[in-house]
């Protein structure tokens, strides 16, 4: 008798670690959307999503129906257990009852071309996806924006979605990674050993670069020396990080941009916290910037981005300055533009502001 009751509670057990085992395979089962997902961002997106068990539900938009499709398609040949991967070209279809989203949907970068190129056809592209989520999707709880110039793009697309301001972030931990790889190369350490290597403000020509409390192997980096014209070289290669990829690959980054953005929305879904900075909207009086999008000391969690101001030396933050007085004019040329408005009148199309 003893034996049949162990063999019925092993055999319970097993059943319920399977059941378990199978719930838990992802983090939950809400809509995840990927806009521009026929491109090589987007497809990256979905790809990585599924490979760290977000969510079986994506639905993949794109206004290009063979790009779309053909991606769905290499999708579908991977056989994601359990997913229900979804793709279409109409809108309401796509962002109707999303809860989480990440757009790449604006054009690239060419060689030759700064961020801020892209500016005017992209914020239009932003105006009109903040419109799409607050018509079809008003309860959405995270959106990233990653298309460039991705301080003003999702600046723009939170006025027009009506979001509160933590549930919107951009892209900006590339400058941060990128200056963590090169402090490396320089120091010749593994990449890992490299921390608080960090870059705030526009993700950007414009952007600040801070290491006064980066550790090299757990030693302050200053104790390596690193001669000034070498560090202004470091300085320009972070900066000029994505151009260099388009240089040796002719085309504008694509996996590092993907597997970044859907760490962002894993943290938000409940996942690990994402610390590396990401654009957050700030208003902030004790930091000295309004009514901007840019890179801050950041954490991304299950209630939504929170931020904190940086500390660093004189010259970082004066650098931080030139930054946030950059973004400003950019933001002044979309108001120019009639993208969106006047700052004073923001509260109007979104109250949350």
């Amino acid at each position: 008798m003893a034996k049949i009751i162990i063999i019925l509670l092993l055999s319970l057990y097993c059943c319920l670690r399977f059941t378990f085992f199978n719930i838990m395979k992802y983090l939950t089962n809400e809509k995840l959307l990927i806009v521009g997902a026929g491109g090589m961002i987007g497809s990256n997106m979905v790809q990585t999503a599924l490979m760290l068990g977000l969510t079986p539900n994506v639905c993949l938009y794109d206004i290009f129906e063979p790009g779309v499709h053909g991606v769905a398609e290499e999708i579908y040949h991977c056989a994601f257990e359990g997913a229900n991967v979804s793709w279409t070209t109409d809108p309401e279809v796509a962002f109707k009852d999303a809860k989480y989203i990440i757009s790449s949907g604006g054009a690239p970068r060419k060689e030759g071309m700064t961020r801020e190129d892209l500016l005017k056809g992209n914020c239009k592209i932003a105006a009109e996806f903040g419109d799409l989520i607050r018509k079809y999707c008003p309860d959405v709880k995270h959106v990233v924006v990653i298309f460039n110039p991705a301080d003003v793009t999702a600046l723009t697309a939170l006025i027009h979605s009506g979001l509160k301001p933590e549930q919107l972030t951009s892209l900006a931990a590339l400058d941060s990674t990128r200056l963590q790889e090169a402090i490396a190369q320089e120091c010749g350490v593994p990449q890992y050993k490299v921390t608080g290597a960090r870059t705030y403000g526009g993700h950007g020509e414009a952007m600040a670069v801070f290491a006064s409390k980066t550790l090299v192997d757990g030693k302050p980096l200053a104790d390596f020396n690193i001669p000034a014209d070498k560090w202004e070289e470091i300085k320009h290669n972070t900066i000029q990080g994505g151009s260099n990829i388009i240089k040796l690959r002719g085309r504008s980054s694509f996996q590092s941009p993907a597997y970044q953005a859907v760490k962002m929305i894993a943290a938000a879904m409940g996942s690990d916290k994402f610390e590396w900075p990401a654009g957050c909207y700030v208003n902030c009086d004790k930091c000295g910037y309004k009514n901007v999008m840019m890179a801050m000391p950041s954490v991304i969690d299950a209630t939504g981005v929170h931020f904190s101001a940086p500390e660093g030396t004189a010259e970082e933050m004066a650098a931080l300055q030139a930054s946030y007085e950059h973004l400003c004019k950019m933001r002044e040329e979309i108001i120019s533009l009639g993208i969106i408005p006047a700052v004073a009148d923001w509260k109007k199309v979104n109250p949350n502001l």
